[in-house]
């Protein structure tokens, strides 16, 4: 009986293709690399809860009883106006500079209003987060050219 040839190295994955950030450049830990999704998703909490605590200051009534079902979507149109302006012009929301993240165009530009009211539109559409590419790119990050990294909310 004849055994199969062993793989070679050209045969097997390359270690840094499984990498978050590996793809892009990113180094594999640390300043600048991929963000886990678990300190993303805490950064939404943060950003949500920020959203819904200024709702709740400026009195804006999100009771479909008394001021109509479109109050509801107060908390919704604060965030989005939230996360636009901090992400486009900072390259963080609150959450994220909170955290410790940043967004980073691919192209190292800043990441301008018009991406960051973008990027912000499709997170909130739920869907495009959760479909990811191995260096942690939903179709939110991939739309507009970023990636969220781990490290101080400026570029350095």
């Amino acid at each position: 009986m004849v055994n199969p040839p062993e793989p070679g190295p050209s045969s097997r994955p390359h270690p840094a293709a499984s990498v978050p950030g590996a793809r892009l450049g990113l180094p594999p830990n640390g300043p600048g690399s991929a963000a886990t999704w678990g300190r993303r998703v805490a950064a939404l909490f943060v950003d949500w809860f920020v959203a819904s605590l200024v709702v709740g200051l400026v009195g804006w009534s999100t009771d479909p009883w008394t001021a109509g079902s479109l109050a509801q979507l107060w908390p919704l149109a604060t965030w989005l106006v939230l996360v636009t302006l901090a992400t486009g012009l900072t390259g963080a929301s609150l959450g994220q500079h909170l955290l410790g993240l940043r967004v980073i165009r691919l192209d190292r530009r800043p990441v301008g209003l018009w991406n960051g009211f973008v990027r912000t539109v499709l997170i909130a559409l739920v869907v495009p987060p959760l479909i990811a590419d191995i260096d942690r790119r939903g179709w939110h990050d991939l739309a507009v050219g970023t990636v969220v990294v781990n490290g101080p909310s400026r570029a350095g």
